[in-house]
């Protein structure tokens, strides 16, 4: 009678054992069966033109034109109208000085509207109306598509040799950008002019733990392990929204983005690893900005189930990516 109960633990873990797999069979269906193929860029007709500085309609660029400016900036914008101006007068305040020092220096800012309820078009076109549409451009997004989506939408418009993804609160310094490039070229010869310099907060991040409280901490580390196990090796903070490309690497990662939302960074970096781009992981200076559009429980919560099935949906088969896949 005494092996009962040790045979109760044992039935209770087969049991237990069953039901996670079960569980992971389950979830494995759903989402293979709820994955979508890879979403064309599809542009509404108003999002193939941008307004001049006089207000006239001119066609967007394309990605697979050859470049004309040596730095591209893209800034994603959702109900930005008081955030955008900060971000902007610093960005364009070093730009216009290292154009100044360096005359061969050139660089245009695309700034995606993605579907604003604000006036964060009008605001960013008071930079085009002052600087030029040689140098600012904005393109206004008929329905929002996420953060993802609007950076794809400015990177298959942009002109740049190099592409530098940059968030709208100006969380990051821009001077910063200097170290991205200088991680990139720290990476050369570069394959098939293939490479990535990602800036990254997690030396700043663990510096600020005592500033949070247990249950943001608590997030934040399993949102990691959750990167780290499921889908990215090597790179310890993702989600940094100051990232340098070459062109050719923006166009062969981007191409293959299926999640167009907060979880795109993890998508992004799981191609290029796929695809062996190197990777530079550079530290840069951040502040705290207030206005963050995430909610700290959902968003996490939306973001893990996003790694989840981001992992699932390329187990299965449901995503694929080839190595061998041509660029057009």
């Amino acid at each position: 009678m005494a092996s009962l109960p040790l045979q109760l633990v044992v039935l209770g873990a087969v049991l237990g054992a069953a039901l996670a797999a079960a569980a992971l069979i389950l979830i494995s269906f759903v989402a293979f069966v709820t994955a979508t193929e890879m979403p064309p860029l599809h542009r509404h007709e108003e999002e193939k033109f941008f307004l001049n500085a006089r207000g006239q309609k001119e066609t967007l660029p394309s990605i697979r034109d050859s470049p004309t400016k040596q730095l591209s900036i893209v800034v994603p914008s959702y109900n930005e109208e008081k955030r955008l101006p900060i971000m902007m007068d610093e960005a364009l305040g070093y730009l216009e000085e290292r154009q100044k020092q360096d005359p061969t220096f050139t660089y245009e800012v695309i700034v995606v509207d993605d579907g604003s309820k604000d006036q964060t078009s009008k605001v960013a076109f008071k930079y085009c109306q002052k600087y030029g549409s040689d140098k600012i451009r904005v393109i206004t997004l008929v329905k929002n598509r996420g953060k993802g989506g609007a950076i794809k939408m400015g990177i298959f418009s942009s002109r740049g040799e190099k592409i530098l993804m940059a968030d709208a609160d100006g969380a990051t310094k821009f001077p910063d950008v200097e170290k991205l490039e200088k991680g990139l070229n720290d990476l050369q010869p570069w394959p098939n002019k293939l490479s990535m310099s990602c800036g990254s907060f997690f030396c700043i991040e663990l510096q600020s733990l005592f500033q949070r409280s247990y249950f943001r901490t608590l997030l934040m580390y399993g949102f990691h392990f959750l990167v780290w196990f499921l889908c990215v090796k090597g790179i310890r903070d993702t989600q940094c929204g100051f990232k340098l490309l070459t062109r050719e690497a923006a166009l062969r990662t981007f191409s293959s983005l299926h999640i167009e939302r907060w979880a795109f960074d993890v998508e992004l970096l799981y191609i290029a690893q796929f695809f062996k781009i190197p990777i530079a992981e550079i530290a840069v200076n951040w502040t705290e900005i207030e206005g963050s559009k995430l909610v700290p429980f959902w968003s996490w919560l939306q973001m893990g189930k996003d790694l989840l099935f981001i992992r699932l949906r390329y187990l299965t088969g449901a995503w694929r990516l080839e190595r061998t896949r041509k660029m057009n």
